[in-house]
């Protein structure tokens, strides 16, 4: 009987299963994502985690820590030198198990274990997610927005009728400066069309008041 041992064994001996999770944790610190079984990525996750936790430090007594795990130099360093400072942020959580259908031949259930912050895609689709609210307090919120968006509406309609007010200012006084400038030129070109015009007929006068001047003549040295 197994009562209270909680320890997945996956039908293996200690000194096996630990070469097995030593294996398996190089294996996904150099590749950041690895194929298995779903007992197999529970077990490496517990294994790995506590791993990466104490990664974060870097110190002697840290890599000495991890490398009695490991028993690896050249994954000890890249642990601490690229995973440690992309998992800094990071409080827990730093792997991610996907469950990918059932194994050909004996029907285990498969799945890939990776780790959270090399996944960019998946990280881009969960960043447009909005976070949830609680339903407490949720009608004064959406009243406090609305009655926000309903300030800034207004604002911006003031702002954009006075935008045209002044607009129409302004051209209303170039209108005028026009007008103003073109008005003497219009005066000017009607003064000196009246005096062209009083030029020409002051000729054709004089010669009309020459023939009845001459006319009057000769009636007087008639009489």
């Amino acid at each position: 009987m197994r009562h209270g041992n909680k320890i997945n064994h996956l039908g293996r001996k200690t000194s096996h299963r630990k070469a097995m999770l030593q294996n398996m944790a190089c294996s996904l610190i150099e590749h950041k994502r690895i194929s298995t079984t779903i007992a197999k990525a529970k077990t490496l996750r517990v294994f790995v985690e506590p791993i990466l936790t104490k990664a974060k430090t870097d110190s002697t007594h840290s890599r000495r820590v991890v490398f009695s795990y490991l028993q690896n130099k050249e994954m000890v360093t890249e642990l601490f030198r690229e995973v440690a400072p992309k998992i800094a942020n990071r409080a827990g959580g730093y792997t991610r198990i996907i469950r990918t259908g059932y194994r050909l031949g004996d029907n285990a259930e498969m799945c890939m274990i990776e780790l959270v912050d090399y996944n960019e895609l998946y990280n881009n689709d969960n960043a447009k997610k909005t976070t949830r609210r609680s339903r407490r307090g949720g009608k004064k919120e959406d009243n406090a927005t609305v009655e926000a968006t309903e300030s800034t509406e207004t604002v911006i309609e003031e702002a954009v009728v006075v935008e045209n007010v002044a607009e129409e200012a302004v051209v209303e006084t170039v209108v005028e400066e026009v007008v103003a400038e073109e008005a003497p030129v219009e005066v000017a070109v009607v003064e000196t069309v009246v005096e062209e015009t009083a030029e020409e007929i002051a000729p054709e006068a004089t010669a009309e008041e020459a023939p009845a001047a001459d006319e009057s003549e000769n009636s007087e040295e008639k009489a």
